[in-house]
């Protein structure tokens, strides 16, 4: 399907970070096919009058658990540990194959309707994962996070690992890219007893061209306990081991990484994954994201999961990794509100290998709409400062990825909502709580 939006702003994240009023974007299929504004030719399926209203990227969520809306606010009150241990892996033990279908289409309605056109997520269950988001339509990567207590003699016998392969054949690069499959070690502290599976899960994603996903250093105690064990952070004995040599990674939160695991993280192309709604609910800490930009690191931003956020509104994250490096630094340009609006998008797509992030010509049309004639969008003096300081998820009035629109006006064009909350409600809450 070929649209054409006019008299839309376009804020474009591309290499010149314009911004054109008054302008066209045009859509040929998959793909952005003009930019400009003079009205572009051609024939077009269905015309948007985008008066009022700003076009910009579709936003990218670069780590997120998805199924985990199941778990929404679920043991809060409780550090890192705490809530992992005594609350989310005893939950997470009693989920099928249906509750996650359940779970990940219910993220994905609020991913849709809050501008999400693409995701980074680390669970299990993959296949079933990516299953509900070939169907709502959005770009994904997917990793099963690999946990491991226990030694190993040989980790390509050991079944997450199985599952891995088995989900990379199938899916990695499926649809034309819409899905990508990455490997993903959970964390040190999750599998530090088998050392020799993240030799192996190195080698795979390397050998195989695909990505890499870890936890690092979101707690104190997991950094510390990490230097304890090794004498070595979890970044730099995850390098010893060849975690990080495939080109592409993502680690997630990166709260307590040192000077020199952020030089590290520059040289090996490891983009650091900022939470910082997470980070400041379960008391993690703050990250600090001016010094990782001015050593070079790629920063992208993530909700992480909806049990520990709890949702999944990017815009919430725009705002506060910019106000909340600016309070912290005493600085009101710590990051610009342009630096917070990339890291939800160009620096996103970078992560993530996608040609996305960005309202040009040949990149993918992932692109969103909001509303700026609501009345907290009003008035506008500057249109990057009112979508980081004043957008939410909300503000979004349409959601178009690939080239497809997903969701106008509150209306769902892939999704059964009312379906979706009925399985919810009736089959995977009782299955996973009684």
């Amino acid at each position: 399907m070929n649209t054409l939006f006019k008299n839309v702003t376009v804020v474009t994240m591309n290499d010149s970070r314009e911004v054109l009023k008054n302008a066209y974007v045009a859509t040929q299929g998959d793909k952005i096919a003009a930019v400009s504004t003079e009205k572009p030719e051609g024939i077009f399926d269905r015309v948007i009058d985008g008066a009022g209203k700003v076009l910009m990227p579709g936003l990218v969520n670069a780590h997120t658990h998805v199924p985990m809306t199941l778990l929404r606010g679920y043991g809060g009150g409780h550090d890192l540990q705490t809530w992992l241990n005594d609350y989310i892996f005893p939950a997470e033990a009693r989920l099928d194959s249906r509750t996650i279908h359940a779970g990940t289409a219910l993220g994905m309605a609020e991913l849709i309707a809050a501008g999400v056109t693409c995701i980074e997520d680390m669970y299990y269950f993959c296949d079933d994962m990516i299953e509900e988001v070939l169907a709502a339509g959005l770009n994904a990567n997917i990793s099963r996070g690999i946990t491991c207590f226990q030694a190993l003699d040989d980790p390509a016998a050991y079944p997450p690992c199985g599952e891995l392969r088995a989900t990379a054949e199938r899916y990695n690069g499926y649809n034309n890219g819409q899905i990508k499959v990455d490997v993903s070690i959970h964390g040190e502290y999750t599998s530090f007893l088998a050392p020799n599976l993240w030799t192996y899960l190195g080698r795979y994603a390397a050998d195989n061209g695909l990505g890499m996903h870890v936890h690092i250093s979101e707690t104190k105690s997991e950094h510390e306990e990490c230097l304890a064990r090794h004498g070595k952070t979890p970044l730099q004995i995850l390098d010893q081991y060849g975690v990080w040599d495939c080109g592409r990674s993502v680690a997630a939160h990166c709260v307590w990484v040192s000077d020199e695991d952020m030089d590290l993280m520059a040289k090996k192309n490891i983009t650091a994954v900022h939470n910082p709604v997470s980070n400041l609910k379960l008391g993690s800490g703050v990250a600090r994201v001016p010094e990782l930009l001015r050593r070079g690191v790629n920063v992208a931003l993530g909700t992480d999961g909806p049990s520990s956020n709890n949702n999944q509104d990017m815009f919430e994250e725009i705002k506060l990794a910019s106000i909340l490096a600016c309070g912290v630094n005493r600085d009101a340009q710590a990051i610009t509100p342009l630096q917070a609006l990339e890291m939800a998008t160009v620096n996103g797509a970078k992560a993530l290998g996608r040609r996305t992030g960005s309202v040009q010509p040949g990149y993918d049309a992932d692109l969103i709409l909001v509303d700026f004639t609501r009345p907290s969008l009003t008035p506008c003096h500057d249109v990057v400062e009112n979508l980081v300081y004043a957008a939410r998820g909300g503000d979004v009035c349409l959601t178009m990825a690939r080239g497809k629109v997903l969701y106008e006006n509150g209306v769902f064009f892939t999704l059964d909502l009312d379906k979706i909350k009925s399985e919810v409600e009736g089959y995977a809450l009782p299955t996973m709580f009684g």
